[in-house]
């Protein structure tokens, strides 16, 4: 395994707390508060509208199949 797959690699990588609704610089909060990793601090800022969005493609597609 290389670093990047430990988190070793010295990126940063950026979470948005659901509990606060702040944007963390590596992962700070509990687990089940966070979402991400996202590669940008603007990423993260949007989080929860990415996850939105996701979730909305993932339904059309199981949609499509039936």
């Amino acid at each position: 395994m290389s670093k990047k797959d430990w988190g070793a690699d010295g990126a940063k990588e950026y979470w948005f707390n659901t509990r606060t609704h702040e944007v963390e610089e590596g992962p700070q909060g509990l687990s089940v508060d966070r979402i991400g990793p996202f590669e940008t601090r603007k990423q993260a800022e949007h989080g929860p509208e990415i996850v939105a969005e996701r979730a909305r493609q993932i339904r059309e597609e199981d949609e499509q199949d039936f």
